[in-house]
């Protein structure tokens, strides 16, 4: 066999990493079952239809897209579609799948009716993807034998699976890969009643006293995502603890918040410093991405992926054909006056 297919780094055959205790508290918050899954309700009948359908006939689940911005619970369902059909979960990354031998060792690998769960499925490189078509679609493996004038095909049988893709940038993915996916989904933002109800549940697997004022002010401020929900509810857990009497009330969980620099709307130091450097550095804009990442110390791809599109959801800033600009919005929430129509071709 080619060295293509053969050497197979041990780390690719790791199904689940070394978890630090932190890792281990967030995986425990993780929900087990589909009805233990608090938001998203279109999305859990879509998939509790297909998973009762599946089973019934005993036969594994069509390939799964998860798409939607981080924290929103892409690899909780995914280990929940696993449990609920009661087969075996295997993970990996596309960044970790660097060849075809590293795909070649997951597939080889998995009992029937697995799922197979790639996070960041669109950082997996152009090359390997069409390696995944003949399994997703036919169940077989093409690999090369030996090289040169005497390489030969050979075509492995695989166990039908189910791929379960997790993508941050929908648009990243080839039309091809995209369109063998027979369930494709897209995670939104939670509502604050929808938030409020994960960190009580949260808060009852970690004992923490919390009434609903409290859960309330820590959902509100959590930018519809559970992940930061849970994260700043661990922190105000700290505070309370400290300098309060335990209890995370709606007044300690706005003092602890206010401590993180997290205001009403739920921007942090660095969301505000992106709006005040288009604010007052470019005055409103627009600004090109390239400046606007020197100017306030950030990577680009940061401030793209994790920052700007909750500031797009809220209407703080927008895009435009020269860059990003301010729009009214972030004006006032930050404290200053707009300039007048006629200043900027923006207003």
């Amino acid at each position: 066999m080619s060295s293509d297919t053969t050497a197979v780094p041990e780390t690719a055959r790791i199904q689940t990493p070394y978890l630090v205790p932190e890792d281990e508290l967030d995986r425990s918050l993780r929900p087990r079952r589909l009805g233990d899954f608090v938001g998203q309700e279109s999305l859990r009948e879509q998939l509790a239809v297909a998973i009762e359908a599946a089973s019934a006939r005993g036969d594994a689940l069509d390939h799964v897209l998860l798409a939607g911005p981080p924290g929103l619970g892409k690899t909780s369902l995914a280990q929940i579609v696993a449990a609920e059909l009661e087969v075996p979960f295997v993970q990996t990354a596309g960044p970790a799948l660097e060849r075809k031998g590293d795909i070649a060792a997951f597939l080889t690998a998995l009992e029937p009716r697995s799922v197979f769960f790639v996070d960041e499925i669109h950082r997996l490189p152009r090359t390997l993807e069409e390696t995944f078509y003949p399994a997703m679609e036919d169940h077989r493996l093409p690999i090369t034998v030996g090289q040169g004038a005497g390489a030969r095909v050979v075509t492995l049988e695989l166990p039908p699976f189910t791929l379960v893709g997790a993508t941050t940038r929908t648009g990243l993915l080839t039309t091809p890969l995209r369109d063998r996916f027979g369930i494709q989904a897209r995670l939104e933002p939670y509502a604050v009643d929808d938030l409020a109800q994960i960190v009580r549940r949260s808060a009852g697997i970690l004992e923490i006293g919390l009434d609903d004022e409290g859960a309330v002010a820590i959902a509100a401020r959590s930018r519809g995502t559970p992940r930061v929900a849970n994260r700043l509810l661990k922190r105000v857990r700290d505070f309370a603890e400290v300098r309060m009497q335990g209890v995370v009330t709606a007044p300690a969980a706005q003092a602890a918040l206010e401590m993180l620099e997290v205001d009403e709307l739920g921007l942090d130091r660095l969301d505000r410093a992106i709006l005040r450097a288009i604010c007052v550095k470019f005055e409103g804009g627009p600004v090109g991405l390239s400046t606007l990442a020197v100017a306030v110390g950030e990577e680009q791809d940061t401030i793209e992926d994790v920052y700007e599109p909750y500031l797009l959801k809220e209407g703080l800033i927008k895009r435009t054909p020269r860059g990003r600009a301010a729009t009214a919005a972030a004006f006032a929430h930050m404290g200053l006056q707009a300039p007048a129509p006629g200043d900027q071709a923006l207003f």
